[in-house]
């Protein structure tokens, strides 16, 4: 038998195997023609599609152009401009780099590349067919570069028979124009799909204002939604994001954005340290919709690992996504404190109402223009102001603190004498130093109620997502179930289980951070059947339990006494205790103990907890409130649910008709 000879395979043949690594459907024509475009400058970009983007493809920019032999050496494969040495491949600035796209595109498809720049008196028109010469003329076009791609994959039936309908090709060429714009805030960015435009990006002044118009899509109400906006920074690493609360996340990551120095990646590490820093509010493969855009030196990223630039390899990845996760997560924790309280009311209209109750109880008489304060918060310091110059207008009300001696006890309160200090609530995170009274000064709530001048101050600090939960005043329990309080700028609904797991779950976290659950030991240890992996698993994280407070010892295959649970659960079943942690352990896969701690001790918190169905006095109703105050995403449980909804005053009048 005689064996194959080795050859060389034909270059038509060549060049089309090397299209299918970077061709793959009509979007990466697209974003490799845009991003071509922005490496050359452009800021106004163009984007017709016709059938998908099978029958034509047409991408048009401002750029600096090219010159003739620039545009016929374009067509060659691995021609660029973006690149001398090898060193330069380690700190890459543009897009591109391979000088593969425009040969892949012309080997399967008839290219047109016209072409002018701003000195040149005419444009350049070069036309390109597979396995054809190029062919060249002048033309009148103005400056920058237009590329026309027509009758895609034709020279390649057996490609076009694995795409997609039309409309869902469309729709990825859309998506691919989406993240082109996310990619650069600054440029104006349009797609038209069969001669009508489908989207419009103009020109943003920043990322926030970009994200917030491309979620706006994805998201309905999200322009009033509460989008945390998060900025942080560790070591060379920046990190900013857009993300929705934790009711919005997906089963997948595929509404998360991810980018990297500006360049849009698929990376599933990346995403999921972005999940992780919402800790314990996201289930296991469950992502939150947003925006991340992750900066970090060119040298510390290597994009040369995919073909279509998909992917990306960082220098040092496991740091790396800590730190993600890190610095999203401290500016989270701070932001998620209010779920939900801008979707029922537009955060602009609710300042709107209030910046007109704040001018009317500062200045009783018309004030001048360069009186009256230009935002809400203007008017909420100039109160701030009045009250650190002596006026109190908190209004007399029992005061009700924690009781030192009663600090073991969840619910712990005793009564406290209301300080005499003038000034804001002695609840406030801070308080400005009392000055001296001024008697000669009218009060301020000659115009207005006192409650109402401080109503002005807090809603404009529930705007900034600065609420603080003990200024609530607690009017009723209904059905056992839910926390009626009345806030400055409306009435507050709380999920009294849902509050008192994220203060139980804040409490149990520090303790096992600190290594010191309190535990309850059982005078008669409780059997519990397991299976045989499960022994295993108890026998191996021995200590990291007796860290949870629960003291569980293997008596033999699939059999495990609980001696001691913790004392926050002391009513609970000791069973129930163990085959929940097992249960969630088991969940977690090839996640580490550590990552997993957050979804044990939610468990753990929820069944500590009061329950929809308990009876709750005002004190220690009124306690819940201040403990809220104390933790972090003190808006959600730690499974996610919100904490908290409100019906906003504005509401509530227009509903009755007095507005």
């Amino acid at each position: 038998m005689t064996l194959p000879r080795i050859r060389l395979l034909p270059p038509e043949l060549r060049d089309q195997i090397a299209a299918g690594e970077v061709v793959e459907r009509p979007s990466s024509v697209v974003k490799e023609l845009v991003e071509n475009a922005l490496d050359a400058g452009a800021r106004t970009v163009r984007v017709e599609i016709d059938g998908g983007g099978l029958d034509r493809i047409l991408v048009v920019d401002d750029g600096h152009g090219m010159e003739r032999d620039d545009a016929l050496l374009a067509l060659e494969r691995h021609a660029t401009s973006k690149l001398a040495e090898f060193a330069d491949l380690y700190r890459l600035s543009t897009f591109g780099f391979r000088g593969e796209a425009i040969p892949s595109i012309a080997a399967v498809s008839r290219l047109t590349i016209t072409t002018r720049t701003v000195d040149a008196v005419a444009a350049i028109e070069v036309v390109a067919a597979p396995g054809g010469t190029p062919q060249t003329r002048e033309v009148g076009a103005p400056s920058g570069t237009s590329i026309e791609v027509r009758e895609l994959f034709a020279n390649v039936p057996a490609r076009r028979k694995f795409l997609k309908s039309v409309g869902t090709e469309a729709g990825h060429v859309g998506d691919a124009c989406l993240e082109l714009a996310l990619a650069r805030h600054d440029l104006a960015l349009t797609f038209a799909r069969d001669g009508r435009v489908a989207r419009q990006w103009l020109r943003a002044p920043d990322r926030q204002t970009r994200g917030r118009d491309v979620l706006a899509r994805a998201m309905e109400g999200a322009r009033s939604l509460s989008l945390a906006h998060v900025v942080g920074e560790r070591g060379k690493l920046r990190v900013e994001a857009l993300l929705a609360p934790p009711e919005r996340a997906r089963s997948g990551a595929t509404g998360l954005h991810l980018l990297v120095n500006g360049r849009a990646i698929r990376d599933r590490h990346v995403a999921r340290a972005v999940a992780m820093a919402y800790g314990s509010l996201l289930d296991p493969g469950r992502y939150p919709l947003g925006i991340v855009w992750i900066d970090v030196p060119s040298d510390e990223v290597d994009v040369n690992v995919h073909p279509q630039k998909a992917e990306v390899r960082f220098a040092r990845g496991r740091e790396l996504y800590d730190d993600v996760t890190r610095a999203i997560g401290g500016a989270l924790s701070e932001q998620l404190r209010e779920p939900g309280s801008s979707a029922s009311i537009g955060a602009e209209r609710q300042a709107s109402f209030l910046e007109s109750r704040a001018v009317s109880a500062l200045f009783p008489s018309p004030p001048t223009l360069d009186e009256r304060p230009r935002t809400v918060g203007d008017a909420a310091r100039t109160l701030s102001d009045a009250m650190a110059r002596g006026y109190s207008p908190i209004p007399d009300a029992p005061f009700v603190s924690r009781s030192p001696a009663a600090e073991s006890d969840p619910w712990g309160l005793v009564e406290a004498p209301r300080p005499t200090v003038p000034g804001p609530s002695p609840n406030a995170r801070s308080s400005p130093p009392a000055a001296p009274h001024l008697p000669e000064q009218p009060p301020l709530s000659s115009t207005l109620a006192g409650a109402d001048l401080l109503a002005v101050a807090s809603a404009a600090q529930a705007i900034r997502g600065e609420l603080r939960y003990s200024t609530l005043r607690f009017l009723a329990q209904v059905r056992s179930t839910w926390l009626l309080c009345e806030g400055s700028d409306g009435v507050y609904v709380l999920d009294q289980h849902a509050a008192a797991e994220r203060v139980n779950f804040a409490r149990l976290r520090e303790q096992f951070q600190a290594r010191s659950v309190a535990r309850q030991q059982l005078l008669v240890p409780e059997i519990v059947q397991v299976r045989s992996a499960e022994t295993g698993l108890v026998e191996e994280l021995r200590d990291d339990l007796l860290a949870l407070g629960v003291d569980a010892r293997v008596i033999g295959d699939g059999r495990v006494a609980v001696h001691g649970v913790p004392a926050l659960l002391r009513r609970t079943n000791p069973e129930q205790i163990l085959r929940d942690v097992l249960d969630e352990l088991g969940k977690t896969g090839e996640r580490k103990f550590g990552d997993a701690i957050d979804l044990v001790l939610a468990t753990m918190a929820c069944h500590g907890s009061v329950r929809a169905g308990d009876t709750l006095h005002p004190d220690e109703a009124a306690a819940l409130l201040a403990d809220l105050d104390t933790v972090d995403f003190a808006g959600y449980c730690p499974h996610g649910r919100p904490v908290v909804t409100v019906l906003p005053f504005a509401d509530l009048e227009r509903r009755v008709g007095r507005r």
